[in-house]
């Protein structure tokens, strides 16, 4: 008989705050992540301190806040009010403490529930907080949350505000690294959002003087169709235009919050925003060729705002929440007045946003009949083909775990085997290509549905409508690293900008690194993904070591791949660069100068690393 399991008093365990915290840390912080995603946790970690200065800034004390990088340590500076002397390590250590409970304090703040702070101290090997107020300064200092030096208050004369220092702890975030892109990006968002605000980092400043129309000004990948339609109010403000694009582009923002996965507010604008736009041509156009290249940015600020997760990316129902009114109707209203306005005041915009609705409606119904008989080969090839293997678990946009889903896309099948048999069945599936994908480059979308390769990858991810219901989170193309290998990657990657660029924009895409070579004695085995890497190898194992250099990913055993796709998995992003443009990237590697590309791929056999910078 089974020895029962014993359920007594000492079953039960309280954890004080901080065992809480590094034991259950994606409860606080979503996903961990060696700092290839932009939503890993060392990112959050960043925004939930900054999102404590812009509350002081938003309530008009201190209007500059400085963000430093280096050795993994970071350290942020604000002139604010400074945290009060004697609740200086309650603040920073005691879980639901804070000013923030107190709406008159912090009436449109991120952070509501006392959390972030604390877990960045907690989740830190070294964390150190300062604060400066009315001449007198408190410092203390922590180690994976536990005090190591309280030092007594003492006279300042540097100016007030609150300094905090912190190393992300590797027993909890691995091998990280800061990738400079996002941590950039999120600071221009905050300029954006908060306009008079000056914010340092590593030195360099970022202001921003009008907003969301900054953000789309400095976002957009290519020509627009008319000027950028700018719109502000109590506690709202919107810019879009429409660009030459395929889908739709959104930036949205709930008190500073950037909800990369939108919310009632995104929705509420994209509704509004053709019901206004329908009344004013007195026409019924489909919503579909209404929205169709849209870029536009929208930002809100709501009393105690409700999101779906602690990392705060999508906004949830809100039924009252801005003077009296839902968010939906607020957005609504705010639209419908402002917007219907500005189009009578400015007719040549209006004239020339007439003109793309209509050109949207023409190519749809051009395509209506192809993408019919598309969806229906790819239903029909998904139940009987081996190009998919999928997941066994689907997770809805509100669950945490969906930030883990991924699809490799593989070339051959000694690749995909090998992978498929060595992944997470749980929440990684397989796309397996066969030859090497169409060049799309100046094709229509016409080409998506014609061609087999493209249509199933589409149906796989599906995002023929837009990224709404993006079945994987990352997108991970796991090519060869030989000169066909570069190859397919760069032409998946024009697929992917050609078509579904705010795929790539909202960073879903990514390339996997594997090792080049292994290096092993009897008692070791290294695996080696630069040459540097093999030398050290080399040295530290002694004379004469095996070493064996991988020309394929076909050549690496199911068994030892699971090292290179599990908790270790090394991902380069694809980043887009806001200062470059797609259409000029995407001319100089997929247009006529072939022989130029040809030379440029035979000599960069890590193409991967020039596209994360050049693009």
């Amino acid at each position: 008989m089974a020895k029962e399991n014993n359920y007594d008093d000492d079953s039960i365990k309280s954890l004080d705050w901080k065992e809480h915290i590094r034991l259950r840390p994606g409860m606080y912080i979503g996903k961990l992540g060696d700092g290839s995603a932009h939503d890993d946790g060392i990112y959050i970690l960043i925004k939930e301190i900054i999102d404590n200065s812009i509350d002081e800034f938003v309530m008009g004390n201190g209007k500059k806040i400085e963000l430093s990088i280096k050795d993994k340590t970071v350290t942020i500076r604000d002139y604010g009010r400074g945290i009060p002397l004697g609740k200086v390590i309650d603040c920073v250590s005691k879980i639901n403490t804070g000013a923030k409970y107190d709406s008159e304090a912090f009436k449109k703040s991120v952070g509501l529930n006392g959390v972030g702070t604390k877990a960045v101290n907690a989740l830190s090997s070294y964390f150190k907080v300062q604060s400066i107020r009315e001449g007198k300064s408190k410092l203390v200092e922590f180690a994976d949350g536990a005090i190591t030096k309280d030092n007594k208050i003492s006279d300042s004369t540097e100016k007030q505000g609150t300094i905090i220092s912190f190393t992300p702890s590797e027993k909890i975030f691995g091998k990280f690294h800061f990738i400079h892109e996002y941590v950039e990006q999120m600071i221009w968002n905050y300029a954006y959002l908060n306009t008079g605000l000056s914010i340092q980092y590593n030195g360099k400043s970022y202001f921003s003087e009008r907003g969301l129309y900054d953000l789309l000004n400095q976002n957009l990948s290519g020509n627009i169709l008319y000027p950028i339609i700018h719109l502000k109010g109590y506690d709202i403000e919107l810019a879009f235009t429409h660009g030459a694009q395929y889908g739709e582009e959104y930036y949205s923002f709930v008190n500073g919050q950037h909800t990369t996965q939108g919310g009632t507010h995104q929705n509420a604008f994209r509704e509004a925003m053709v019901k206004t736009v329908r009344e004013f041509y007195k026409k019924d156009f489909d919503a579909v060729d209404v929205r169709t290249s849209i870029v536009a940015a929208v930002s809100i600020k709501v009393q105690e705002p409700v999101f779906e997760s602690q990392t705060k990316t999508k906004l949830g129902s809100q039924d009252i929440a801005i003077g009296g009114q839902s968010v939906r109707a607020f957005i609504g209203d705010f639209i419908k007045r402002e917007l219907d306005n500005y189009l009578h005041k400015n007719s040549e915009t209006a004239d020339l946003l007439y003109q793309k609705i209509v050109q949207s409606e023409k190519e749809r119904k051009e395509l209506s009949g192809i993408r019919k008989l598309a969806r229906e080969r790819a239903k029909k090839a998904s139940l009987h083909n081996k190009k998919l293997r999928d997941c066994k678990v689907h997770f809805n946009s509100n669950d945490e775990r969906k930030l883990e889903t991924t699809l490799f896309i593989t070339e051959g099948d000694s690749a995909s085997g090998s992978i498929t048999k060595s992944r997470d069945v749980a929440s990684q599936a397989v796309f397996s290509l066969k030859g090497k994908p169409l060049n799309c480059y100046g094709l229509t979308k016409k080409i998506v549905y014609e061609n087999e390769e493209f249509n199933l990858l589409q149906s796989a991810l599906n995002i023929e409508d837009g990224l709404d219901d993006l079945r994987y989170n990352n997108i991970v193309i796991a090519t060869d690293a030989d000169v066909d290998g570069m190859h397919i990657r760069l032409l998946l990657i024009t697929f992917f900008l050609q078509f579904f660029p705010d795929l790539v924009k909202n960073g879903h895409l990514y390339i996997l690194q594997t090792p080049l070579f292994r290096v092993r004695n009897k008692k070791k085995t290294n695996y080696c993904y630069t040459e540097e890497e093999r030398v050290s190898s080399i040295n530290e194992l002694g004379p004469k070591p095996e070493i064996t250099r991988f020309k394929g990913l076909g050549e690496i055993s199911p068994d030892e791949f699971k090292n290179f796709i599990g908790k270790d998995i090394r991902l380069e992003p694809v980043i887009v660069d806001k200062n470059t443009s797609l259409e000029e990237i995407l001319s100089y590697y997929m247009g006529k100068n072939t022989p130029t590309r040809q030379e440029f791929i035979i000599e960069n056999l890590r193409l991967e690393k020039d596209l994360v910078e050049g693009i």
